[in-house]
């Protein structure tokens, strides 16, 4: 246990620590914010008919603006706060995600559908919100030094050194599965995203605190794992993001948000405690209370993403819809729209069909990219 060197809570920790949390919260928030603009300029384009793709709206570029602010707000908060405190911090976007779909994108339902997807989902956010204060209250609460010199301690270290090893078993295994025996389960795909997330969460750490270290003055960019730890990072999101586009064409986005989260959340936390340590220090009642906020948290998203009645495109009786454009270049809560009717995007038989060219223009490939 050697391998970090630590500061007692408080001063420097407690700062650290609010620093890293604020800057998650900032982060996921923007991240939110910039999707739900992103799908604004979609759906603007798709009810005017403007024959101009997504790419050259000025909402679907700030959008881009605000999701790269964003992850570079949660990319330095690695560097500041422990990462079972900044992974399971994503639950500040389904929050989010949720409340500006219903006040922003005016998204309705029949009366009768009302409690069930509003109510509930109100009362779903709430316990998120006290799951999430009570990890965050009751989280690590020590500084890590991350200098060069202690992260090689730490990879050189017998812990990671078996933890890695039961990864690479376990992820060889699953692909083979998934490669091979044609296991293309939902479960597989998103455990093998997880086993890889785990090694992003380290990689990223290490280099945010040796950026941060580096910027401070000391300087840590010529030593060799500052690159070995950058171009892992890279290689880890790359096939992340490989992987989750497997899925994304085999499930629903709604379950595969939950599922993913739930098992990179719980990777990522089990890769601080192995690598950086971060309960060492951590008294029993301090580890239960953490652990009651982090049961609370996953319980509810998964009850609200699969129990509350999220529509999937597999539903039978559920048709998707945009809504008309009324001459102005508004939508949801901007402008009241409730006396436009609905535009129904083409049913699955339509598709089929022979497609103008001018349809062609928002068909099914619209359809992903919303």
């Amino acid at each position: 246990m050697a391998g970090f060197q630590y500061t007692k809570v408080g001063g420097d920790s407690y700062t650290d620590n609010l620093i890293g949390t604020l800057l998650a919260i900032l982060g996921n928030l923007l991240v939110s914010v910039a999707v739900c603009i992103q799908k604004y300029s979609h759906v603007t384009l798709a009810g005017t008919k403007d024959p101009r793709v997504f790419y050259r709206t000025k909402t679907w570029w700030c959008g881009l603006v605000l999701t790269a602010l964003g992850e570079a707000a949660n990319f330095v908060s690695y560097a500041f706060a422990p990462l079972s405190l900044i992974s399971p911090l994503n639950a500040v976007s389904v929050i989010a995600s949720s409340i500006l779909g219903f006040v922003f994108l005016r998204e309705k339902w029949k009366p009768k559908e009302f409690f069930k997807r509003y109510v509930l989902s109100f009362l779903g956010c709430i316990l998120t919100i006290a799951g999430t204060y009570l990890f965050v209250t009751f989280g690590p609460n020590y500084h890590q030094k991350l200098n060069a010199k202690n992260i090689v301690t730490q990879v050189v270290g017998w812990p990671f050194l078996v933890y890695v090893l039961l990864e690479i078993i376990t992820f060889c295994l699953l692909l083979y599965c998934y490669k091979q025996r044609n296991a293309d389960y939902l479960v597989v795909i998103l455990l093998l995203v997880a086993l890889l997330g785990s090694v992003t969460v380290i990689t990223v750490k290490a280099v945010a605190g040796m950026l941060v270290l580096s910027i401070q003055g000391t300087m840590q960019l010529h030593y060799p794992i500052f690159y070995v730890m950058f171009v892992c990072m890279v290689a880890t999101v790359v096939f992340q993001a490989t992987f989750l586009s497997q899925a994304t064409h085999l499930y629903d986005s709604s379950m595969i948000a939950c599922v993913n989260y739930i098992f990179s959340t719980s990777f990522a936390i089990v890769a601080g405690a192995i690598f950086y340590l971060e309960f060492f220090h951590m008294d029993i009642l301090h580890i239960c209370m953490y652990l009651l906020g982090y049961n609370l948290e996953f319980h509810v998203l998964v009850t609200r993403c699969h129990n509350a009645g999220i529509p999937t495109i597999h539903d039978k009786e559920w048709r998707a819809v945009q809504p008309d454009y009324n001459g102005s270049f508004s939508y949801g809560a901007l402008v009241n729209n409730d006396s436009v009717v609905p535009v129904s995007l083409p049913t699955p038989d339509q598709l089929a069909g022979t497609v103008s060219p001018a349809d062609t223009l928002y068909g099914t490939a619209d359809l992903k990219n919303d």
